[in-house]
């Protein structure tokens, strides 16, 4: 009997810790953003920019350590080739081999498009500060593509250096993949959409591998962003991520 009242009181125990888990905004949005954005890891990746007139391709390497530390080495087009983007935590740094300067992204940068794309340079550089900059509350339950998804609504704090005025993510619930996120400017007003989908194996994780960001004013544009290899076996250390490494990666 005593056996069985310690079984009973570990599943109740465990049930109540479960729920409590499922009922934590900021608890599942940092669920999410370790589902997404792993620890080590390096990457083939490629970037289309669709415009109206034209269409144009980047494909890059990125090395990632943990939320705080990545590098981008652009491999194609031919007239970006070798480019570096590095970012140390709040900082982001662009290294450009054919004029052999390396330059600070300023504050003011923030919010332009990364390589000409709909990505601002926030998202490389605050790609995970979702989790510690924003309050979260969840809106309801929603489907997305036929799968359960918690709707969370992200203000940012007081304190917080964001260039969004509010976000919107539908994270689902079984695997905690943010599918959607719609991101608002101060006003309320939507300035765009991004969209995940063609889940994949990847090694040890299965994530979304597409990833297509579409500007509310201009739905007739979009970028999509597209994870070919990636490998989650990799030995990396913050001495990888500096100025200096810019340089010499390959």
């Amino acid at each position: 009997m005593k056996n069985l009242m310690k079984i009973i009181l570990v599943l109740a125990l465990t049930f109540l810790f479960s729920s409590a888990d499922l009922t934590d905004a900021t608890a599942i949005v940092k669920k999410a953003s370790e589902v997404r954005f792993g620890d080590n890891s390096f990457g083939l990746m490629r970037m289309t920019i669709e415009r109206p007139k034209y269409t144009r391709t980047v494909d890059m390497k990125n090395w990632t350590l943990g939320d705080d530390y990545s590098m981008v080495l652009i491999t194609a087009p031919e007239r970006d080739k070798g480019q570096v983007f590095l970012k140390r935590k709040k900082e982001m740094w662009n290294y450009v081999p054919k004029i052999s300067r390396m330059i600070k992204l300023p504050p003011s940068m923030m919010s332009q498009g990364w390589m000409g794309s709909d990505f601002s340079n926030d998202d490389i550089v605050n790609q995970n500060s979702l989790v510690e900059n924003y309050a979260h509350k969840i809106l309801a339950s929603e489907k997305i593509d036929g799968s359960d998804c918690y709707k969370i609504q992200s203000i940012p704090k007081e304190s917080a250096e964001v260039v969004w005025g509010k976000k919107i993510s539908w994270i689902t619930k079984k695997e905690f993949f943010i599918l959607k996120t719609e991101s608002y400017d101060e006003d309320g007003e939507l300035l765009r959409t991004e969209l995940a989908s063609d889940v994949k194996n990847f090694g040890k994780f299965t994530l979304p591998s597409r990833f297509t960001i579409i500007p509310a004013d201009k739905p007739q544009q979009k970028t999509i962003f597209q994870i070919l290899e990636l490998d989650f076996e990799v030995n990396l250390s913050e001495d990888f991520f500096t100025q200096a490494n810019m340089k010499r990666v390959k």
